[in-house]
C-alpha cells in the first residue's frame, strides 16, 4: 500500500501581503483553513505544515497541527516540501499550497488516487479546471495543454495554445492549472536536485523544471474552481464565496 503524505509550505514574509497565513478569512487563519482542508482528504495518511517562521509554527501548534520548522533561505515551495519530506517514510508527497483556503479533500484524493494507478507511468499528478473567458489574458492565472492521454505539454501565464483564428480557443483547448502537486517521492529529490531552469525562470513557473527533466505529468481535470490568496484584497473575494456556500 502506497503512503501519501501531504506538505502545506507555509513562510511569513511575501512581498505582496506579509503575513498572509496569518491573515483572517471569515475569523479563522488561512493556515488553518487549508490544514483542515487538507484533512479532509481520504488518501492523506498525514498533514504536515512546513514554515520558516516561529510564529506560525507556534500557531499551528495552538490548534493541534503537525508543524516542522525548515531553512529560511529556501529558493521555493517544493524546496521547503522536500526538506519537510524527505525523511519521512512515504511513496507520495502531495505539495498542497499554503494559499489555497478552499481547496477540496476530494481534489486530493483525486490526484492521489490517480498517481497511484499511474504509478509506473508518470512521476507526478497535477489539477486542472474549466478555464474561465476573463482569465484567457489574466498573467496570474495559469494555464495548461495536455496530449491525448492527458499529461501536460506545456504550462504558460499566456493564452495557450495561440491561434490565429480566434482567441477564445485557448478557451476551449486548455485549462486553469491548479496548484495541487502528487509527487512520487523519488522523483520530488530528483526535482528539487535539479536547479532552476531557464524554462521556469522565463515564466515563473516552478513546473516547467519537471517538464525539462523529460517527467510525465499527468492532468486530472476537477469540477470546481479555487482562489488563491495572494494579496490583501484576495481575502474579501474568498470571504464572499464562503458566504455563498453557507
Amino acid at each position: 500500500m502506497l503512503k501519501s503524505v501531504g506538505i502545506i509550505p507555509s513562510r511569513y514574509n511575501s512581498s505582496r501581503f506579509p503575513g498572509k497565513p496569518l491573515a483572517k478569512i471569515a475569523g479563522k487563519a488561512l493556515i488553518e483553513r487549508v490544514y483542515t482542508q487538507a484533512l479532509s482528504s481520504s488518501e492523506l495518511q498525514e498533514v504536515i505544515v512546513a514554515t520558516d517562521d516561529q510564529r506560525i509554527f507556534d500557531f499551528v501548534k495552538s490548534f493541534g497541527g503537525q508543524v516542522v520548522m525548515t531553512c529560511e533561505n529556501l529558493e521555493t515551495g517544493s524546496d521547503r516540501v522536500w526538506q519537510a519530506s524527505k525523511d519521512i517514510d512515504a511513496d507520495i508527497i502531495v505539495n498542497v499550497q499554503g494559499d489555497e483556503p478552499l481547496i477540496d479533500g476530494a481534489w486530493l484524493d483525486q490526484a492521489i488516487s490517480s498517481l497511484k494507478t499511474s504509478y509506473e507511468e508518470v512521476e507526478l499528478v497535477t489539477l486542472g479546471t474549466a478555464l474561465l473567458s476573463k482569465e484567457i489574458d489574466d498573467m496570474n492565472c495559469v494555464k495548461v495543454i495536455t496530449c491525448k492521454n492527458s499529461n501536460a505539454i506545456y504550462f504558460s501565464r499566456f493564452a495557450i495554445p495561440y491561434s490565429r483564428l480566434s482567441h477564445q480557443d485557448s478557451q476551449a483547448s486548455c485549462f486553469k492549472h491548479m496548484g495541487i502537486y502528487a509527487y512520487k517521492k523519488s522523483f520530488l529529490k530528483q526535482y528539487c536536485e535539479q536547479p532552476a531552469t531557464w524554462l521556469e525562470k522565463s515564466e515563473s513557473l516552478e513546473q516547467l523544471r519537471a517538464l525539462y527533466l523529460g517527467a510525465k505529468i499527468k492532468v486530472e481535470i476537477v469540477d470546481g474552481q479555487s482562489i488563491g490568496v495572494d494579496k490583501p484584497e484576495d481575502v474579501k473575494r474568498v470571504e464572499e464565496i464562503l458566504r455563498t456556500k453557507g
